[in-house]
């Protein structure tokens, strides 16, 4: 069975954005040791699930083929079949991506298939979503040594009980929480 990573960045108090999505706290540029470790974590990747807010700037940024990249990650980005989650749209807009509707259905039956592992790059409502619904098999946490004091939180309103896998840090500042979330 494949299994479900959510990949997010935070800032120490625990928001992927501020009130209104903004993003400026992250810090850049990132450093080889994260790369690296960015690189293991999607090695066995091959499919990428966004929600639609996300998917709308996230594409095609990566289609412009960003200068800051290296060729590896944008053609990795580009190349990676994409499932967008969304209410709104039928079809999908963009090259190499789908539109799927409910996110339960979609993700059970993602995990399901055989393939590679699935990564979830989102904004605050599809990853709480996926942790909601118990749908993420690992948590990375990027921590970003910033805090912006309110914003878009990453979980949902409830406990979450989840195992601390590996805390890595990164001579950039950020650090890299890797969480489990807790069997009974």
């Amino acid at each position: 069975m494949r299994k479900l990573k959510i990949q997010v960045q935070i800032t120490v108090d625990g928001y992927m954005g501020g009130p209104n999505g903004e993003m400026d706290w992250m810090r850049f540029p990132w450093t080889d040791d994260l790369s690296t470790y960015i690189d293991a974590l999607t090695k066995p990747v091959d499919t990428i699930v966004l929600g639609r807010k996300l998917a709308e700037g996230f594409i095609p940024a990566w289609q412009s083929r960003p200068e800051h990249e290296d060729e590896a990650s944008i053609d990795w980005m580009n190349n990676t079949p994409k499932v967008v989650v969304s209410r709104n749209l039928t079809e999908s807009p963009w090259e190499n991506a789908v539109v799927a509707g409910d996110l339960v259905k979609t993700v059970t039956e993602l995990k399901a298939q055989s393939g590679g592992d699935l990564i979830a790059y989102g904004g605050s409502t599809l990853v709480s979503a996926l942790i909601a619904e118990g749908l993420a098999d690992d948590i990375y946490l990027f921590v970003n040594p910033t805090a912006i004091g309110t914003g878009l939180p990453v979980f949902p309103t409830r406990t979450v009980p989840l195992d601390l896998a590996e805390a890595v840090g990164f001579e950039c500042g950020i650090t890299a929480l890797h969480y489990v979330p807790k069997t009974a």
